[in-house]
């Protein structure tokens, strides 16, 4: 039987969507190859849940991405809120990837995103990261611009500081803040959270499982990760790190024998939580591209920690081994 999730709203205005949002960034490229038709299959398997939250870029697969997502927009358009993302530029030099803000340039990335899609609004568009050379109002302005003409719905932010937030929110309202948030990195919690809390602005968690270590698959990453995934590169799934986190997962194992559940569904359950916790709407975006994993995932919506378990769990982000990124600067700096 498959979990029906509940819903909540994005932002005080925003759009009304499943508790648990998809991201799709990899059905096209990150984490090895896809099988197309399993992919589509979990899109359905995604809306028959309740999931309605659809997060991809136009950097995912240089646009390929938003290509796949066209024909299941097309058939469910008024079902789904469609969520994409600009800023970060990409060539066909695989080791390039720059960052651009600048007006002229947001304008090109949403035309590009429109066609790609397929559609003639975009329901929610996030600045997928800053560049701090570009005055945050000017960019801002400008996606305000878009919604202005119809061509976008809502405005969201990722990786952002507090301030940032702030300083963007007051230039127009901004529905959702996506960063990485999950038991195994909550550096947003220290600024971020607390003022997407204050200005009623929505989180929507990228990498709620942590790309996957969460749901205690990659003991030995290395080993367990094919060619091509760039997890191989990640420094929490490198060597002794991956050993080490692999170690910090055990109440994770034992919390979740204890409600019949996955490590998954605990992982996600946490993060799901954090809701009632920091007194703000969040809406994760784990990706899969399997029907049941969808599922599962969708399930742990259902799940409720309690307050011993969520006190078991607290210590684990300070003592993970290795950074997010091989780069921590693609990310914003302080965005704590």
């Amino acid at each position: 039987m498959t979990t029906r999730i509940d819903t909540v709203r994005l932002g005080e205005n925003g759009p009304e969507v499943g508790v648990q949002g998809f991201g799709a960034m990899g059905i096209s490229e990150f984490y090895g190859e896809t099988d197309e038709a399993a992919a589509r299959d979990t899109l359905d398997a995604a809306l028959a849940a309740g999931v309605t939250l659809i997060d991809t870029a136009d950097s995912y697969g240089r646009g390929a991405n938003e290509k796949f997502l066209a024909p299941f927009v097309a058939a469910h358009r008024d079902e789904i809120t469609l969520a994409t993302k600009f800023a970060i530029e990409r060539s066909d030099d695989p080791a390039y990837r720059g960052i651009r803000n600048d007006p002229a340039y947001i304008r090109q990335a949403v035309e590009g995103s429109l066609r790609r899609l397929g559609v003639e609004t975009i329901d929610l568009y996030y600045m997928h990261r800053r560049d701090p050379a570009v005055p945050l109002a000017e960019s801002v302005g400008t996606m305000a611009e878009l919604v202005r003409e119809g061509k976008v719905k809502h405005l969201g932010l990722s990786e952002v500081t507090g301030a940032e937030l702030r300083e963007a929110h007051a230039v127009h309202p901004i529905a959702a803040l996506q960063s990485e948030w999950s038991l195994f990195s909550r550096d947003v919690e220290r600024s971020a959270v607390g003022a997407a809390a204050e200005l009623g602005v929505a989180f929507v968690p990228y990498s709620p499982l942590g790309r996957g270590f969460l749901t205690g698959a990659f003991a030995n990453a290395a080993e367990d990760l094919s060619e091509g995934d760039f997890r191989r590169v990640q420094p929490r799934f490198s060597g002794a790190n991956a050993q080490r986190n692999a170690e910090l997962l055990a109440p994770v194992h034992k919390i979740a024998a204890s409600h019949g559940a996955t490590a998954a569904q605990v992982a996600l359950a946490w993060v799901q939580q954090r809701s009632r916790v920091h007194g703000l709407t969040v809406v994760p975006i784990p990706g899969t591209r399997k029907r049941a994993r969808l599922q599962e995932n969708a399930a742990a919506t259902r799940i409720t920690l309690t307050d011993a378990e969520l006190a078991e769990l607290e210590p684990l982000a300070e003592q993970v081994a290795g950074d997010r990124y091989p780069d921590m600067s693609f990310t914003a700096v302080g965005r704590e």
